[in-house]
């Protein structure tokens, strides 16, 4: 079951971050607002976004074929931080609570490739 849950998690981790990196890499006008309210310049958010996409494709990727803890919790960070930003920089907090699956799954897939497989019992 821990090998159903993993892989399954990989796909939906996969999927979020192929589907973000993609938008971001086209320079999605809806996010420019949050970066520039961590400090950076209209310009600067527009210059940062592809980068910014290219690493989440970069991250589905190895999250689908090589998921490792370092990747996983990157993952977890990113996804939490970019949930976290709307509330904080004045939108609803149903903007957090909509993308909770963003970082919930990475730490389901960090539990269950941490968790061994249950041994089976020899009758």
């Amino acid at each position: 079951m821990n090998q159903i849950i993993e892989k399954t998690s990989r796909l939906g981790v996969f999927g979020t971050f192929l589907g973000h990196g993609i938008v971001a890499v086209t320079v999605n006008p809806k996010w420019i607002p949050l970066l520039t309210y961590v400090g950076l310049t209209e310009l600067q958010a527009i210059q940062i976004m592809p980068f910014i996409g290219y690493l989440d494709i970069i991250v589905a990727v190895l999250i689908l074929f090589y998921p490792n803890r370092y990747i996983i919790n990157w993952a977890i960070f990113w996804a939490f931080l970019t949930a976290i930003i709307r509330p904080i920089s004045g939108q609803s907090i149903l903007e957090f609570i909509e993308r909770s699956a963003n970082w919930v799954l990475p730490i389901i897939l960090m539990i269950t490739i941490k968790s061994p497989s249950p041994k089976k019992k020899v009758r």
